[in-house]
């Protein structure tokens, strides 16, 4: 049950961009903005006074905040940022999770009441600029991938360099990375339990026509990019580590590699050609390429370590395919940073800043042969296979919280009353 409205591309307005934001470490998704709903319209003949005007209030909260922030949020605002991300980011969360456990009463067993309003959302990869569903199911998706898109900017600002105080290059404290795996594994656990736990809750006709933000390729993508972000970090720190070995780096980053390949492998087929649809695209391919990289790099060093003319052979053929890889990732890069909303490199820091002196380097003194000699082709056809390890990061068991308490005593008319939480199954 439930319709669906779909609004034409920028028929009205409500979609603004940034024309810039930045700079960026983290992909942040273009953050979908909730539209005005009148619930005493819809509800005032089924529920009481009291939790219409607490839903009303709650979400008029998010759609002020939103509206007002969700056009800028993804900027830079280093001077506004707390070690926690920045006070908006903290306040639309805390409202988004404050709102869902009242949202979820209307869902509650199955509920009439789930179709009685038609929740709209502006749109930001989809080519619809709005889309509004009759479904209640439809407003819970759209807060957890809201709540994860959060996560994210919050990810952003602790891996933007700081300037240091001993004067020397900019950059990311270990305190700041060590809390970025956490919030990355939380931004997983939203978009997690959002395919497992709500899309299966929406009927088959519109999961065809949710918008292209929300599809499941989509929300699964933006969670493996958050685990493949957070290996990133960990691989950055094991360099850090006089401790870590070669094999740990090799590793880490195959993981990596692995958490890439499966984002990009589920954005392949999904239109996102429009505006941070495209910049969203390519800033997956950009990190996969990037990771295969490191993957080569640290695979060849392993390599190189054998005593035989075959595994020189093999650990030359890895370098080789890294150093391209490397070169290919720079320009996805540029491409990238230039695609609208334009967007900066923040400065080199972590697995980057010491793979961008490492890969060249290490490549040209161990390739002891004629390099003009090797086309881009016949260096991957030769590229060794990269050992294949079961992925270690997973993300957080977030759950869908308890139904307020406000419920208990709702007499719903025409319905049912309240009852116990069953939505976690």
């Amino acid at each position: 049950m439930g319709c669906f409205v779909s609004t034409p591309k920028d028929s009205s307005g409500n979609r603004r961009r940034p024309g810039s934001i930045g700079e960026v470490s983290v992909y942040v998704p273009g953050l979908r903005i909730p539209k005005p709903v009148d619930f005493a319209l819809s509800l005032g003949d089924c529920l009481s006074k009291n939790i219409v005007e607490r839903l009303s209030a709650l979400r008029t909260r998010i759609v002020v905040m939103a509206g007002q922030e969700g056009p800028t949020i993804t900027r830079t605002k280093r001077k506004s940022a707390t070690q926690h991300g920045g006070s908006t980011l903290a306040d639309l969360q805390q409202a988004l999770e404050d709102y869902l456990p009242v949202l979820l009463g209307l869902v509650e067993n199955g509920s009439h009441l789930q179709y009685k309003i038609q929740f709209g959302w502006v749109n930001q990869e989809d080519d619809a600029e709005e889309t509004a569903m009759s479904n209640a199911w439809y407003e819970v998706l759209s807060v957890l991938h809201l709540m994860a898109a959060l996560s994210l900017s919050q990810a952003n600002l602790l891996l933007l360099p700081r300037a240091s105080t001993d004067g020397h290059q900019p950059k990311v404290s270990e305190e700041s990375r060590r809390a970025s795996v956490d919030i990355f594994l939380k931004a997983a656990g939203y978009l997690d339990c959002a395919v497992r736990h709500v899309l299966p809750q929406l009927p088959a006709e519109l999961r065809r026509n949710l918008p292209v933000d929300l599809a499941e390729g989509v929300l699964r993508a933006l969670c493996l990019q958050a685990l493949g972000q957070g290996v990133d970090i960990q691989l950055g720190m094991a360099i850090d580590s006089t401790k870590a070995t070669l094999a740990v780096k090799r590793r880490l980053a195959c993981e990596m590699v692995k958490y890439w390949q499966q984002a990009q492998d589920n954005i392949t087929n999904l239109p996102l050609a429009n505006g941070w649809g495209e910049k969203h695209r390519l800033f997956v391919k950009w990190k996969y390429v990037e990771a295969k990289a490191a993957a080569y790099y640290y695979h060849g060093l392993i390599l190189d370590e054998g005593n035989t003319e075959k595994s020189h052979g093999m650990a030359v053929a890895a370098l080789q395919a890294a150093d391209e890889y490397f070169k290919e990732s720079k320009k996805l890069c540029e491409a990238f940073q230039a695609a609208p909303p334009l967007s900066r490199n923040p400065p080199l820091w972590g697995t980057m800043k010491y793979l961008f002196e490492k890969i060249p380097k290490d490549t040209s003194s161990k390739v002891r042969v004629n390099r003009d000699l090797y086309t881009y082709e016949r260096i991957m056809e030769t590229a060794p296979t990269l050992p294949d390890f079961a992925l270690a990061l997973k993300p957080d068991e977030y759950q869908l919280p308890q139904v307020d308490s406000s419920w208990r005593t709702e007499n719903v008319k025409g319905g049912q009353s309240g009852a116990t939480n069953n939505l976690n199954g």
